[in-house]
């Protein structure tokens, strides 16, 4: 959809992921390293997390893909029209595609950890083609547009192809938090800068439109998008202190009742042995 409710969507499911991610990842590394005070440092805890995952990521899929067709100025599933001889609404059937890929990497994930019948690796994969794909259908996605609107999809390209390289490197070395962190950073920073693109390019509540020409807009949006990449990168830090705080917590408690625990068996031990 070429208004901005159409970057609006795509750019709240980025977010919504990268914000769970946020959080996800961290707390997988500290249950990692303490198994005994976290139930989801388990395999079975996190392959369950990840199967329900792929059930949201595919029903997010299905939502854009059908809000790209039926919208009321939508194709409404019409890829040609025949009476003026030319393609209808590619605009529309290249987002489409993009939610198809998605779609895909979702169901690769239900099959992937909630039966045996393909490799674990699959799922990343998956979404590296997936995230790869939107990239490669956006670099034919900008031709004839004004400069303003060229750079600001061109500024997108940077996150999307980063991401899909981080990906592919996690098909090889799964469980690297610093490749799970840096994905992350990259999906909240083509999030946030989806919903940008629709405040630049489609103001909404009859805001001053931005001069498509000046290059001093140009100047300023490049600056920004550094800006919504530190946004990112503070949303991470915020979020690993807080998960890794908890996990400490609940470190220190469950080690406090065993200290209990094993003066009290003690104590109990000495009573025995007086009598």
């Amino acid at each position: 959809m070429g208004n901005f409710k159409g970057h609006a969507l795509p750019g709240s499911f980025f977010l919504l992921f990268g914000l769970w991610w946020s959080v996800k990842y961290p707390l997988k590394y500290a249950c990692r390293k303490n198994k005994n005070v976290c139930y989801l440092g388990s395999r079975a805890g996190f392959q369950r997390l990840e199967f329900v995952e792929g059930i949201i990521k595919a029903v997010f899929a299905l939502i854009g893909m059908v809000a790209e067709q039926f919208v009321p100025d939508g194709p409404h599933l019409k890829l040609y029209n025949y009476e003026k001889k030319h393609w209808d609404h590619l605009m529309n059937w290249q987002h489409a595609t993009m939610y198809l890929f998605y779609g895909i990497s979702g169901l690769v994930d239900i099959v992937a950890h909630g039966t045996n019948a393909l490799p674990a690796a699959m799922d990343r994969m998956m979404l590296s083609i997936a995230v790869f794909i939107e990239g490669f259908l956006f670099c034919y996605h900008l031709h004839g547009r004004a400069m303003l609107d060229v750079h600001v999809h061109q500024l997108l390209l940077f996150a999307i192809f980063g991401a899909a390289a981080c990906v592919f490197l996690e098909v090889f070395f799964r469980g690297s938090i610093v490749l799970e962190m840096l994905r992350t950073s990259l999906c909240i920073l083509q999030g946030s800068w989806f919903w940008q693109i629709g405040f630049v390019l489609y103001p909404p509540n009859g805001s001053p439109e931005w001069n498509q020409t000046d290059h001093t807009n140009m100047m300023f949006l490049t600056m920004c998008y550094c800006w919504h990449y530190a946004f990112a990168f503070l949303i991470l830090a915020v979020n690993y202190t807080i998960v890794s705080w908890a996990v400490r917590s609940k470190v220190k408690q469950s080690q406090s009742m065993e200290m209990g625990l094993l003066k009290t068996s003690e104590r109990d031990h000495e009573s025995e042995e007086e009598i």
